[in-house]
């Protein structure tokens, strides 16, 4: 009799760190695509507030909202098994207040059934994370390309490329660690300066645009799965490339509609039987 595949947790994480395991992490914001990749082995499923970005259309991850961020966690949730469940805090969900901050992560946990939050930023939001981690509820942390800060860097751009900001990013990272973190995202950084990062660090990092010497990898899935021909960042791999599939699936849907071929007899019910069967 086959056995249920053991649950992902922060202490899984901390062991594969120091077995030199790697972890993969994808983005999800949908019942069925949480329910592919937990099926497919992924240990971390990230509800990322990228949603308002790949799902909802907004030209940043600004105008995410905390109600929009549960609503996508509860999807998820009901998706994944195994793997274990991140969401992001939105923009303005913790920078306002520390008590804010407890409030809002523990709302990603009680209602959106998150097993972690994810927050960024460094020594600025340490005495957040710390309060947060108090009340219970774990912190993944987020250094380098922040998106949520996006205007204040320029735009989206590497970080810690000149020697006085890696230096900065460096004790950013320790200082994260300090305050209970239990994971650190590194985006948008040299490969180099995040595998400084991850040889001093005692906790797990996960890496987007940061090299291959991260404890773990970290890509929006409908990136690697090639779902936007516009856009593809120099960092991603595609997978796959379903743009075109889905473009074609869709058109020839059209056909068949507009020349009477689809529903053919056997999409079709008759007085003698047939049982719908669908949803």
């Amino acid at each position: 009799m086959a056995t249920a595949a053991r649950k992902i947790t922060l202490h899984t994480l901390g062991r594969m760190k120091q077995r030199g395991e790697r972890i993969a992490m994808l983005t999800a914001y949908d019942y069925p695509t949480a329910k592919l990749l937990d099926a497919a082995g992924l240990d971390v499923l990230l509800v990322g507030d990228s949603v308002g970005m790949v799902v909802l259309g907004y030209p940043t991850t600004l105008p995410v909202t905390m109600e929009d961020m549960i609503h996508h966690c509860r999807a998820v949730a009901r998706g994944a098994s195994r793997a274990m469940l991140v969401g992001d805090l939105p923009f303005m969900a913790y920078q306002v207040s520390r008590e804010e901050a407890v409030r809002n992560a523990g709302r990603l946990l009680k209602e959106g059934n998150m097993e972690a939050v994810k927050l960024e930023g460094g020594r600025e939001v340490a005495d957040v994370v710390s309060a947060i981690v108090a009340a219970g509820v774990p912190v993944m942390g987020h250094l380098g390309l922040t998106p949520q800060a996006v205007h204040r860097m320029g735009g989206f751009r590497v970080q810690g490329r000149d020697p006085a900001q890696a230096e900065r990013l460096k004790e950013d990272a320790q200082i994260l660690e300090k305050a209970g973190a239990f994971c650190i995202v590194l985006e948008g950084v040299p490969a180099e300066l995040a595998r400084e990062i991850t040889e001093t660090s005692s906790i797990p990092t996960v890496g987007i645009g940061a090299g291959p010497h991260c404890d773990g990898q970290v890509l929006v899935t409908q990136d690697m799965l090639g779902l936007f021909e516009d856009l593809s960042p120099s960092f991603v791999k595609r997978y796959a490339h379903l743009a075109p599939v889905l473009r074609e699936a869709f058109s020839r849907y059209r056909e068949e509609v507009q020349a009477g071929t689809f529903p053919g007899p056997e999409h079709s019910f008759t007085r003698e039987g047939g049982v719908y069967g669908g949803r």
